[in-house]
């Protein structure tokens, strides 16, 4: 197989970053893209050490300016052509309902759900250029079921997963496939700002989310890749 051409928005840290390893390591070209550049420096210097080739790429997915911006930049980096586009930026926050205040409620929408929107829309010239698209979307098993505490979550993931679902039977005549991936508590630094006392000992590894989708990726066509469990 050729060189692999790859997008992951959210890709400074843990699930983002450790999908983009799994890619560099096979020797992918990858585009790592989120709002902070120091982050996002380290892991292009990373997919580099790993045998790959890298870019960091600054982008706000919840602006639509910048997301056009940044994906223009990618695409010339990947050479007019997307292989693995994968939504992963993302925020969460535990506020019981009657504390939601609607600043919050807009920014898990705006991140969680614009953005897969605004990315797709942009690489979507890019992706029709590749033989075998594929977009990934990181939802949560939030986007199944509710939790205390996380009713701005779970609509914003709920609504991710209807966007996969719809977005796969309108993209199937360009041959793109679509995957929903629902990790459930995953040790990354997003934890790091959550109140409460969280075993990460026993929470999934960013790298078994990235297995997944290295495996999905290479699924033989006709295979079922539309939901995505992590085991």
């Amino acid at each position: 197989m050729s060189q692999l051409r790859v997008l992951v928005t959210g890709g400074g840290r843990g699930i983002g970053r450790a999908i983009a390893l799994r890619f560099a390591r096979e020797g992918a070209k990858v585009a790592v893209a989120a709002r902070s550049s120091d982050e996002l420096d380290k892991v292009a210097a990373e997919i580099q050490a790993a045998g790959g080739q890298g870019r960091a790429q600054q982008m706000n997915v919840a602006d639509h300016g910048s997301v056009e911006a940044a994906v223009y930049r990618a695409v010339e980096f990947l050479e007019g052509s997307i292989d693995v586009l994968v939504n992963n930026a993302g925020v969460f926050e535990i506020k019981p309902f009657e504390k939601l205040d609607v600043a919050s409620w807009k920014r898990h929408m705006e991140v969680n759900v614009y953005g897969a929107f605004f990315v797709t829309s942009e690489a979507l010239d890019a992706l029709s250029e590749s033989p075998r698209a594929h977009i990934f979307n990181i939802a949560s098993t939030a986007a199944k079921q509710g939790f205390p505490g996380n009713v701005a979550y779970c609509a914003s993931k709920y609504a991710l997963r209807g966007f996969g679902d719809a977005l796969r039977v309108d993209l199937a005549a360009r041959k793109i496939r679509v995957s929903t991936v629902y990790p459930g508590q995953t040790d990354t630094p997003i934890w790091d700002k959550v109140p409460g006392s969280w075993d990460r000992s026993k929470m999934k590894k960013p790298e078994d989310v990235a297995e997944v989708i290295w495996k999905a990726y290479h699924a033989p066509e006709g295979a079922d890749v539309a939901d995505l469990d992590i085991p």
